[in-house]
């Protein structure tokens, strides 16, 4: 286990915790979020399942690194279509690139945990 592994697995659980976490409970924002790209509250509440498990495979990785890879790769798959979702229901890009980011952060963090796996 290496700096970066950590160092990319606490920024990712920072974000995909709180944020799946919202998603779950439904806050009034996640709900507006939600009905503007056409999901319904049981569909994003099943996206915020996901990112709740990413995040949880991702600490777990720390000690098992084809764990964390695997949580990785869902991950990135994960917000690859949510970058997608966002550019087909017309927003700009700049609502994408955080999505985008994100999938390139998990990716580089599957790269690390195999590099020291």
């Amino acid at each position: 286990m290496t700096t970066a592994q950590i160092t990319l697995a606490v920024v990712l659980v920072l974000v995909f915790l709180p944020l799946g976490g919202a998603k779950i409970a439904a806050v009034p924002f996640m709900r507006q979020a939600a009905a503007h790209l056409g999901m319904s509250p049981g569909l994003y509440r099943f996206v915020g399942t996901l990112e709740v498990a990413g995040a949880v495979g991702l600490v777990l990785g720390l000690a098992s690194a084809p764990l964390g890879v695997a949580a990785a790769i869902g991950l990135a798959l994960l917000m690859t279509v949510a970058a997608v979702v966002h550019l087909r229901h017309g927003d700009p890009p700049v609502r994408a690139l955080p999505a985008a980011v994100l999938a390139l952060t998990a990716v580089a963090y599957a790269g690390v945990a195999v590099g020291t796996g």
